[in-house]
């Protein structure tokens, strides 16, 4: 996989990319916008038995993980997580994931957009209102 795929598929998005997606984003009124994220429970249809107990939460009955996903307009998926469900929720599933590493270590893409005659410098992610909180 890494072999066939890794240098188109499997890496973070480059200077052309990052450019692309700020494009497809301005062209729908999202100055900025590199992508969207979006945090879902999906059920685990075939999990084996011994292990569904752990796999499920009080509010569903059958085994569900946590599948978060960030993805642009073109349908591209930047990043993937899977996780078990437990006391994991939108929040504390972004906390841990190393995909915003390059912003807490200062090497994020730099850009520049006002919006509201404000200036940004960073781009960013179309979230619903669960990451506000």
């Amino acid at each position: 996989m890494n072999q066939i795929f890794g240098d188109e598929y499997l890496r973070s998005p480059n200077d052309n990319d990052i450019n692309r997606l700020l494009q497809i984003g301005k062209a729908h009124g999202f100055l900025g916008m590199l992508n969207s994220i979006d945090c879902m429970l999906w059920e685990w249809k075939n999990c084996p038995v011994a292990w569904q107990d752990q796999y499920r939460r009080g509010d569903y009955r059958k085994p569900i993980v946590i599948l978060e996903i960030v993805a642009s307009q073109d349908l591209w998926i930047w990043h993937v997580y899977y996780g078990v469900v437990g006391s994991n929720n939108d929040i504390n599933v972004l906390n841990q994931l190393p995909m915003f590493n390059h912003i807490l270590e200062s090497q994020a893409p730099l850009m520049q957009f006002t919006i509201n005659e404000t200036l940004y410098n960073m781009g960013y992610h179309l979230t619903d209102d669960i990451y506000l909180d």
